[in-house]
């Protein structure tokens, strides 16, 4: 649940005047990076991004690339006109695409499943055979050119419309929110150029925070994980506040824990633990109250409960009778999405962002290799490797630099048994102690991570920080501005195009923010944000096979002050070359867009409308009228069936 935080703090004492100067300046000099990457994206080069001097750039356009009247480049790969900002309380696209609604929280899932009830919103032994709330990540995996799985997740729900009470008042209701989480799996398929849920379908599926799960991994079986009703530390009920998602070269769907602290509570006095103010556990709870009705939430019981989430879960879409895993050994915290690269030995890599502000951003690297003829092969890769949280070194003043990958082992970087680091179990279970430990680099709040179908470059979305200057988390190099508002996407490349190499190249690919109301400071953004693709808080990015960026926000939609202009939040285009940006989509009142898939052909873009209308906000998307605002899959595509953004 990414609710945006604006929490006054104090301004950096450096006058953002001169940064915004400094920040047009050094861009002049990026250039010298240009030689490593041109050759491998056939373009002007890896940090080409920000047009900081059109007509420097200009001279190191491809022959042909077009420009605008001011000299700016213009991608070649977006072949739509961008939408204009708006608060209307529906999808906006560009002539020429439309949407229908694929799936809505409620829709029948399973066989034995009733329509939606608008009046009642349903029970738990409803909500177990429906489409779960607050769809985020998701994946496509194709079974033909007109069908295939979709597996989605269910981050959270809004009480306010899951209960006609507007809160949680019994272990029914318990149940019921409990069967909203999770992820549903079901298949589609497309009738007269619309997909379709299917119902009942063989390979449909929900997975709740009441599924029975295996832990994998160095921590199963550990001492952190063992509870009364589980002794072995190996078997878990459930996964919940599933953000985000990977998918895997085997065939696999990577589902992500984010906020998972907010569920536990204590109804008595908890044990003390000085690892959970780390991860946000209190007695207190964040409002879900599952901790009054169901045991297993509270504290006072059930203190190594909390160690069993905050992981990434392995699920096989196309076989529903199959145990989802969790994958211990790519480390527990706050997930957003994990991104799966195959490195060019065969290792696979995984970047994951920790999406809190102040944490931090971590890869695993396999110690076996893919072996895409034998995909049962590849079943226990993300059980055995190393963990890895990234430091970024920069000049003063620079928007780019170099960085390490430092190794998050017991023993290593002064991961020792007097620190609390005996074993690998205590590194994966603490990983953001270990992560402060090594001297990793405080984030503004890590979220999706994105490669470039090239190999040569990753992304990650920085979505904004209220709280930069503030508790130790210093202004400068990837994370520029104090009070962060807006958010940036910053871009790497591994040395020796090896995503295994412990140093990389970075810089950022876009500072956000609003031109029209700070014109001179560093809160005008870069000069690739205009009046015209103005956004705030990048949230889920993703490449298509084109190489085109897909930036989806989840920020301030109040359209006024610093926000004034952005209207709701929305879903942006880029161009990794150019570094243009446009907006393609806007989203309903409310909304968050998140979530991304493409069918192979890319002619249909899968994306999530998450929580329209939260908070009561006026929304009643996607039916209309006077009806309860629904989180839903839609489904876009070209009227004439071209591929999506050429």
């Amino acid at each position: 649940m990414n609710r945006f935080d604006l929490a006054e703090q104090a301004n950096h004492p450096r006058t953002q005047e001169d940064d915004f100067s400094k920040l047009v300046a050094h861009g002049l000099q990026r250039r010298r990076f240009l030689g490593v990457s041109a050759t491998a994206l056939g373009v002007t080069g890896f940090l080409g991004g920000l047009p900081f001097a059109a007509s420097a750039a200009s001279k190191h356009s491809p022959a042909g690339m077009a420009h605008n009247a001011s000299n700016a480049v213009v991608s070649p790969r977006m072949g739509f006109a961008p939408v204009a900002a708006n608060a209307a309380d529906t999808i906006t696209l560009p002539a020429g695409y439309k949407w229908d609604v694929v799936s809505s929280w409620g829709d029948p899932v399973l066989k034995g499943g009733q329509a939606f009830d608008a009046a009642t919103r349903g029970s738990a032994a409803s909500q177990a055979l429906a489409m779960g709330d607050n769809n985020d990540g998701m994946s496509f995996f194709a079974m033909g050119k007109d069908h295939g799985v979709m597996a989605v997740n269910n981050e959270y729900t809004n009480y306010e419309y899951l209960f006609t009470s507007g809160q949680c008042a019994s272990l029914e209701d318990t149940r019921k929110a409990q069967a909203a989480h999770g992820v549903t799996v079901f298949e589609v398929k497309q009738r007269g150029g619309k997909w379709q849920l299917q119902t009942g379908a063989p390979k449909n599926r929900r997975i709740t925070a009441n599924t029975t799960m295996r832990l994998s991994g160095p921590v199963a079986g550990s001492e952190w994980v063992k509870t009364k009703a589980d002794p072995t530390g190996t078997t878990v009920l459930g996964t919940f506040n599933n953000c985000a998602n990977g998918r895997t070269p085997w065939g696999t769907y990577l589902t992500c824990e984010e906020n998972f602290n907010g569920y536990f509570g204590a109804t008595a006095e908890m044990p003390a633990d000085d690892t959970f103010k780390r991860y946000g556990i209190s007695a207190k709870g964040a409002g879900y109250d599952w901790h009054k009705f169901d045991a297993r939430f509270d504290l006072s019981h059930n203190p190594t409960e909390p160690n069993r989430f905050g992981w990434v879960v392995e699920i096989d879409p196309m076989d529903p009778s199959s145990t989802p895993v969790k994958r211990t050994a790519l480390g527990r915290f706050k997930h957003e999405n994990v991104e799966i690269v195959v490195n060019k030995d065969g290792r696979v890599v995984a970047y994951m962002g920790d999406d809190e502000r102040g944490e931090h951003l971590y890869k695993f690297v396999s110690d076996a290799r893919f072996d895409a003829s034998n995909p049962s092969a590849n079943s226990s890769l993300l059980d055995d490797g190393t963990l890895y949280v990234a430091r970024f070194d920069a000049q003063q003043g620079a928007l780019d630099g170099t960085g390490e990958w430092l190794e998050l082992s017991a023993g290593k970087h002064g991961l020792t048994a007097d620190k609390g680091f005996k074993t690998q179990a205590d590194v994966l279970v603490h990983a953001r102690l270990a992560a402060t430990i090594v001297g990793a680099t405080t984030m503004d709040r890590p979220e999706w991570v994105a490669a470039h179908p090239s190999g040569k470059q990753v992304y990650v979305t920085l979505t904004n920080n209220s709280k930069r200057g503030n508790d130790g988390q210093p202004v400068g190099g990837p994370n520029p501005r104090a009070k962060n508002s807006y958010g940036q996407i910053l871009r790497w490349m591994p040395a020796g195009d090896d995503h295994a190499s412990n140093t990389f190249s970075w810089d950022l690919f876009v500072l956000a923010g609003n031109p029209v109301v700070s014109p001179t400071s560093l809160k005008r953004g870069s000069p690739n944000v205009n009046a015209d693709n103005m956004f705030n808080s990048p949230d889920g990015i993703a490449f298509d096979a084109d190489g085109r960026l897909w930036i989806q926000t989840d920020g301030k939609y109040s359209n006024t002050g610093e926000f004034a202009g952005m209207g709701n939040n929305q879903m942006l285009c880029g161009d990794p070359v150019t570094g243009e940006i446009r907006r393609f989509l806007v989203g309903p009142v409310a909304c968050e867009i998140t979530g991304f898939s493409m069918t192979p052909d890319q002619t249909t873009m899968f994306v999530g409308v998450q929580h329209p209308g939260e908070d009561l906000a006026a929304s009643h998307f996607p039916q209309g009228g006077t009806s309860v605002p629904r989180s839903s899959v839609i489904a876009i595509s070209r009227v004439d069936g071209g591929v999506i953004g050429a």
